[in-house]
């Protein structure tokens, strides 16, 4: 091995701390403290024109309808996919089985993806799988085909589940995103809505393969929205990921400083450059006199090279997870999700068993669960946002994420006895009006709720909107899963009023969850802030 060169270099103990505009700070405790939401970054998309920013929201508000439009527009089909594929029951409600755990779940790598990629080739890439996976549905021959090809739908169209509310927080400031995050849930709602009138007229009109065809267009529309339309909102500068790689390439940087002020520089064999790969791209002078000094850069983003530690999924969630705060509007959002699973799938057996509708009927009167979301998506996210305003300013500017639950005490008093109320009139079977507006209500004042605690959840995690949003995706997808698992043997047993009984008390401790975290989340996050920035 050669000797080791010294040269003699200005007088410092260690590199100059980054400017923002070159993407980083040197210490973990600047790192830590900076505003990553703010960092100034190459055409910032919070300075975006307000067309631009509404075509986003209008393309990824799109994309979130066309993926709910697949998780039930099959419904009305089953019968006729029975009867042509010959299948048996068992394996129908696997197509449905397959397509809600892969939707719920995948979503933690797309959420991974995105935070290395960007935004705009995951979309790009998941699109691709839905056009293939609808195409391949339309033109499935054996039941074993289309359970596979579900999961393969169900993986493409969750990417816009997954990373469109990450999306949304690139472009909308925190005082926005109430309306914004009211107004992008609504698309979504409507889809669940819109899919069994949808699949229902076309298994009518044609047959059951005619409501893939019809999800191969939206998906080939959806496909090229992304790609012609969008325009990436990712920044690297604003990417925890990126500044927790960075700060390790620095740490390593600061290894070659030595205590009397002299970089020492070692000029390895060709048998050792194999092994010491990343070493070899620190600053390495040629051999130089003792006199001439030598010139340090310090390393930025664009020369992190993340390793498999960074792209893992799953770390990310766990420290979504590890904070109490976040854990319990998980779970939150988790039993309003399952509820709505469970209220919509029981409801169709309800009004076929005990009114005796069709599957168009079925689709008409859920489709007043849908409108009640929709209107509650919408008016909820603007009331979010002018309470919001009002306590930041009622507590001189100062603002932190709990406020933004604020807005949902209003719809916790209608909740539970609105549920009560759809439970009593079904277990009577009084006239389909009023059931009509119990579901309208219903819908309105559960989305109202969800609407704030999704929004909380986004900004509670700053630089984490993405893997918070992906948790948030797998963790009430499983339990939509087995609420819905669980909704015909409860409910062949207990009837509907007591089945939705039973759901307004969870539904009440659920509320007990999000009050809990209106008034302990503050103090929790800084707990749990100091405990992570102890481990570092």
């Amino acid at each position: 091995m050669a000797s080791p060169i010294v040269s003699n270099v200005p007088s410092m103990s260690k590199p100059q701390p980054l400017r923002q505009d070159a993407d980083a700070e040197s210490s973990a405790d600047a790192t830590s403290s900076i505003d990553i939401e703010h960092v100034p970054v190459d055409d910032d998309p919070r300075q975006w024109s307000p067309a631009r920013k509404t075509t986003t929201l209008c393309i990824v508000s799109l994309a979130t309808m066309v993926s709910a439009l697949a998780s039930n527009i099959q419904n009305p089909s089953n019968s006729l996919i029975e009867i042509d594929l010959h299948a048996t029951s068992s394996q129908i409600s696997w197509t449905l089985a397959a397509f809600l755990i892969i939707q719920g779940n995948f979503p933690l790598l797309w959420s991974a993806a995105s935070e290395i990629k960007g935004r705009k080739p995951v979309y790009l890439v998941a699109s691709a799988l839905f056009v293939v996976g609808s195409a391949a549905l339309a033109l499935s021959k054996t039941i074993e085909v289309m359970i596979g090809m579900r999961a393969l739908q169900a993986a493409g169209s969750c990417a816009a589940m997954a990373i469109s509310a990450a999306t949304l927080a690139d472009i909308y400031d925190t005082h926005e995103r109430g309306t914004t995050m009211g107004i992008f849930f609504a698309a979504p709602l409507l889809g669940p809505a819109l899919g069994p009138i949808l699949g229902g007229s076309l298994s009518q009109a044609f047959d059951w393969r005619a409501s893939f065809y019809f999800m191969l267009i939206c998906a080939t529309f959806v496909f090229l929205s992304f790609l012609i339309l969008f325009k990436d909102t990712y920044r690297r500068e604003r990417s925890l990921t990126y500044r927790s790689a960075l700060q390790r390439l620095l740490t390593s940087k600061e290894r070659v400083w030595s205590p009397n002020k002299s970089i020492i520089v070692e000029h390895e064999s060709s048998k050792d450059q194999t092994s010491v790969k990343d070493a070899e791209k620190q600053i390495q002078p040629p051999d130089v006199p003792d006199h001439i000094s030598v010139v340090t850069s310090t390393p930025g983003l664009n020369d992190v090279k993340l390793s498999f530690k960074d792209i893992n999924p799953f770390p990310p969630c766990f420290r979504i997870l590890s904070r109490k705060n976040n854990v319990l509007i998980l779970i939150a959002n988790g039993l309003i999700f399952g509820f709505t699973y469970c209220l919509s799938y029981t409801c169709s057996r309800t009004l076929a068993n005990a009114y005796g509708y069709g599957a168009f009927s079925t689709g008409l009167v859920l489709l007043c669960l849908g409108v009640g979301s929709i209107a509650g998506s919408v008016l909820s996210g603007r009331w979010s946002d002018r309470v919001l305003a009002k306590m930041i300013e009622a507590n001189e500017g100062k603002w932190h994420a709990e406020m933004r639950l604020e807005s949902s005490k209003l719809a916790m008093l209608w909740l539970p006895p609105c549920v009560v109320g759809y439970a009593w009139v079904c277990e009577k079977h009084v006239h389909i009006a009023v059931v009509c507006v119990m579901l309208l209500l219903i819908g309105f004042s559960s989305i109202w709720i969800y609407t704030s605690t999704l929004a909380y959840l986004v900004d509670a995690n700053p630089g984490r909107s993405c893997p918070a949003v992906a948790t948030n995706s797998s963790i009430r997808g499983t339990l939509a899963f087995v609420s819905i698992l669980i909704a015909v043997p409860l409910q062949d047993a207990l009837g509907d009023g007591g089945l939705y009984s039973a759901w307004a008390g969870v539904l009440v401790a659920m509320e007990l969850l999000v009050v809990l975290v209106l008034h302990k989340g503050a103090s929790w996050r800084m707990e749990s802030e100091e405990r992570e920035l102890n481990i570092k």
